[in-house]
């Protein structure tokens, strides 16, 4: 008996779409696959700022915000927008350190404004999935232990 032949080309169909993520290209996998999570540096990183210069405002070691953007050479304003960020509600803040936001959570919509209130965030709100463990990278979570100002949540959403 002899052996089937095998074709010399394989198609393998992948939907996926390109799309621009914080003015990266990021890859779009269709509804209901696996995503892995990606945490969104640039993001974390401006909540950080925004949470080092509230507390640098509250305890007085800065008295006015343009003394402070001065200090850091950046302009009163974007200092301004960026501080917003510390408005978020708790669960948000955890899930951006988590990198479970959605896509449309980039520090380019959010500096644009959110609602002030926790209940007008729902759209800025991760679609919580339930895992066993925590996949937070160590940097993440010492960096947020490391900030006393930055909200740590409740500790009992689910990853």
């Amino acid at each position: 008996m002899k052996p089937a032949a095998t074709p010399d080309t394989i198609t393998l169909h992948v939907p996926f779409r390109v799309v621009k993520r914080g003015g990266r290209k990021e890859v779009q996998l269709p509804d209901g696959a696996p995503v892995q999570r990606q945490t969104d540096n640039t993001l974390i990183k401006a909540l950080a700022r925004a949470f080092r210069w509230k507390r640098l405002l509250e305890s007085g070691e800065f008295t006015t915000i343009n003394e402070l953007a001065e200090h850091e050479g950046i302009a009163p304003s974007y200092m301004t927008r960026v501080m917003r960020l510390t408005l978020l509600a708790p669960d948000i803040v955890e899930a951006i350190l988590d990198g479970r936001q959605g896509p449309e959570v980039t520090l380019g919509r959010l500096l644009k404004g959110f609602p002030v209130e926790w209940e007008g965030q729902q759209t800025y709100r991760p679609v919580f999935s339930t895992c066993a463990h925590d996949t937070r990278p160590a940097f993440l979570t010492a960096a947020r232990d490391s900030h006393p100002n930055m909200p740590t949540g409740s500790g009992s959403i689910p990853c």
